[in-house]
């Protein structure tokens, strides 16, 4: 089969966008693993597909899928990048605002330029049961078993399930091995996104994520979204913040519970191209 794509990546999280405007989306799971192979494939972190609207009120739905061709309910840097690719496929000018579905429902994308986008993320919700995670009540913070040892954790959803942990070194070895624990740890029933966040100031937070379905990657929006509303709620950030990832830097802001929290970062094409590969029955 051959499947005309994009390569888009917003602050190194990279993606392949899809046109399914006017034909349906039909690649199957192991389809999508093979195009998301670095060796023998495109690669990418998520694939996203462009299609017409579930939503009457949106003019777009978009969806997610992880490197492991598993479905994702959302993505702050690809929902920018969906923005920048409306644009250019003549679609959305800039200085626009447009509602645009994706599979958490709908979001706000306002185009500030032909590569800078800023987007009503939502309300952070925090309730348990919404994230969903296990926890006898609501807090800012829990204490979670990972291994041999009790972290402390902020939990909440971004359209996506994540958990915040605070450490002091964004560089230490004990990242690599707790991540992956925490992003398939039992108390997130449907996995979790796993942000290490190291507090600079009331201004700037520095971050690291892995995302369950993708591993460790360059930046991950929701994580950004959420690190930031942990520091907020516990107090110890401002409401305007600048979040360091690996692959760059967002702006992150909100008033606090109860409002919509709000990205602006760049979206980056990086090519066009036409997938080759393998048939819907691998």
């Amino acid at each position: 089969m051959k499947l005309p794509f994009s390569k888009m990546h917003g602050i190194g999280n990279d993606f392949v966008m899809v046109d399914c405007r006017r034909q349906p989306f039909a690649l199957s799971d192991a389809q999508i693993r093979d195009i998301a192979d670095r060796h023998t494939g495109v690669g990418f972190d998520q694939l996203i597909s462009i299609e017409p609207p579930r939503d009457p009120s949106c003019a777009f739905y978009y969806g997610i899928w992880n490197a492991d061709g598993s479905p994702s309910g959302q993505c702050g840097n690809g929902v920018r990048c969906v923005a920048a690719w409306l644009h250019r496929a003549g679609e959305l000018a800039i200085g626009d605002t447009v509602r645009v579905e994706s599979p958490s429902g709908p979001v706000t994308v306002r185009l500030n330029g032909a590569n800078e986008v800023t987007v009503d993320m939502g309300v952070p919700s925090f309730d348990p049961a919404t994230i969903p995670f296990t926890a006898n009540a609501e807090a800012d913070r829990y204490g979670i078993d990972v291994g041999d040892e009790v972290l402390e954790i902020g939990a909440l959803s971004m359209g996506n399930p994540h958990a915040v942990v605070v450490v002091p070194d964004l560089h230490a070895p004990s990242l690599f091995r707790l991540g992956p624990l925490l992003t398939t740890h039992e108390r997130f029933p449907e996995g979790a996104n796993t942000g290490f966040v190291q507090v600079m100031g009331r201004h700037l937070l520095r971050l690291r994520v892995h995302e369950r379905g993708s591993g460790w990657t360059m930046a991950c929006g929701t994580g950004a979204c959420a690190a930031m509303a942990v520091m907020r709620l516990r107090g110890e950030v401002d409401g305007r913040v600048r979040v360091e990832l690996p692959g760059g830097t967002l702006t992150i802001e909100w008033a606090g519970p109860g409002h919509t929290l709000w990205m602006t970062g760049p979206a980056t094409f990086v090519f066009e191209g036409e997938w080759l590969g393998s048939s819907p029955a691998h």
